[in-house]
């Protein structure tokens, strides 16, 4: 008889990964509210769009050093009371942000360090959910679920943020957002299961990351998850892509909505329609084909054309979702807070170092629509040996499981 494939709202059922996945949705939600909230608020008061920009860099810049440094707090203590510590960390830190007429190098200096405080939550939350669901099909579906989740929330955070800030001041909207992670860590208390820390507390500092750098097939899983740094060129050359196919400038916003909504109806394909070992079988070939229908570029493509190629490519990026899920569950439990936090890092590194080289390369050929072709190509050429790799790495695990 032929399993059946568990649908979405089985793993919404599950009043634990329900509260973990609302309270996560809130502070995807709170990210993008402060991001909006200090760029209007440093370029309201100096009027410098330099000094805007540097203060927009720094909302990355602790992701990157906590993803690090702290998601091993996630093996050493219990992921609960990680998750509640540090939401109450971010409602405390946000709530001084929203204090009327606060200078601006604290305020800045606030949202660095609810920023930090975000790190080992985030590898808490990925690990904890693992603990949740030990089936893989369960498992990958709450992961669907994330990833659906995520991007819409983004994609509202900075439409709906831009509203709420200009309507009701910097101050009450951050306000409301530090009233809200109070409640996530209330929430967090009360319908979580308390389990123990899943390390001993004998573990390095780093020692997930270097048994990683140890294991062949969880290098070749970061690989495929590093090709997404080319795939997301496009969103940092909207603006004179727009410009270069002629249209208005309403459109920017439309070809950066194209790619996250594409992923959307991905992920939920890939979900209703795929089972979890038909995924892992293809990951190596889906890898590869976002950049192969960026190369649709070269065709200089009009507005409604680009768009549907953004989308698509951002449909076809849902793989990503596989590659993360698959990778949380070959680390073992006691790693996987710090495992967890080396793979975020580093694909949120490969997206920033992919928007600088299209950058580079727009500058460089002149076309926007020239350098993305560049790096789709580029990244067909690089990803093709990493999806023969996953291929064999796939053959050997199951070669073991025998």
């Amino acid at each position: 008889m032929t399993k059946t494939r568990p649908a979405m709202r089985a793993t919404i059922a599950n009043h634990e990964f329900r509260t973990v996945w609302l309270a996560e949705a809130q502070s995807v939600l709170g990210d993008q509210l402060t991001t909006v909230a200090l760029s209007l608020t440093v370029y309201e008061r100096t009027g410098s769009a330099l000094l805007g920009a540097v203060a927009y860099a720094l909302t990355f810049l602790p992701a990157l050093a906590g993803g690090l440094g702290l998601s091993h707090l996630a093996d050493r203590y219990p992921r609960r009371t990680v998750l509640v510590v540090t939401a109450l960390i971010q409602a405390v830190f946000v709530g001084a942000m929203a204090v009327p007429g606060i200078p601006l190098v604290p305020f800045c200096g606030f949202l660095v360090l609810a920023r930090l405080a975000g790190s080992p939550s985030n590898a808490a939350q990925n690990a904890l959910t693992r603990e949740i669901f030990t089936d893989d099909e369960l498992y990958l579906r709450s992961q669907d679920i994330r990833g659906i989740t995520t991007n819409t929330a983004q994609l509202l955070g900075l439409a709906g943020g831009g509203i709420l800030v200009t309507t009701t001041g910097a101050s009450w909207a951050l306000g409301i957002d530090a009233i809200t992670f109070a409640i996530s860590a209330a929430a967090l208390h009360r319908w979580v299961l308390a389990r123990p820390a899943a390390g001993d507390g004998t573990g390095t500092w780093f020692g997930a990351i270097r048994w990683v750098a140890t294991q062949r097939r969880l290098r070749v899983l970061l690989g495929l998850s590093w090709l997404v740094g080319l795939a997301v060129i496009p969103e940092g050359l909207v603006a004179p892509l727009a410009r270069e196919i002629g249209a208005p400038d309403e459109a920017v916003g439309w070809l950066l909505a194209a790619d996250p909504l594409g992923f959307i109806v991905g992920v939920f394909l890939l979900s209703r329609y795929v089972s979890a070992e038909a995924r892992k079988a293809a990951l190596g070939v889906l890898a590869v084909v976002p950049l192969v229908i960026l190369l649709a570029f070269a065709s200089k493509p009009s507005l409604g054309l680009a768009l549907v190629i953004l989308a698509a490519a951002g449909a076809a990026g849902a793989y990503i979702v596989t590659v993360g899920a698959t990778f949380i569950t070959w680390v073992p439990n006691d790693l996987r807070g710090g495992a967890g936090g080396l793979y975020r890092t580093g694909l949120r590194v490969s997206q920033g170092v992919g928007v600088a080289i299209g950058g580079v390369l727009a500058q460089w050929t002149g076309s926007a629509g020239a350098a993305i072709t560049i790096a789709a190509a580029a990244g067909v050429v690089l990803g093709a040996p990493v999806a023969f790799s996953w291929t064999r790495v796939r053959h050997e695990n199951r070669e073991a499981q025998v």
